[in-house]
């Protein structure tokens, strides 16, 4: 399934926000950086969720990216 550009955004930002600090990621921040609200990115976090690109680890938590989620970043989102 091809993910939007937002959904690929977003996913990006949050293998990135892991990779740095090793924390799950909240809609609050990638809301910020994305310029939409934070029920915007919950609604598109949820859906990559569904696609298996990323978990949450525990209710309140944000989210981690799963082994696929790292996947199609390395291969499609990461910029060199």
């Amino acid at each position: 399934m091809e993910l939007t550009k937002r959904k690929q955004n977003i996913l990006a930002s949050i293998v990135d926000g892991y990779i740095r600090t090793g924390e799950p990621v909240g809609s609050k921040s990638i809301a910020e950086k994305a310029g939409v609200s934070s029920a915007t990115v919950r609604n598109e976090m949820a859906e990559l969720e569904k696609q298996g690109y990323l978990e949450q680890p525990h209710t309140s938590a944000g989210r981690v990216p799963t082994y696929s989620g790292y996947r199609l970043y390395v291969d499609q989102l990461l910029q060199t």
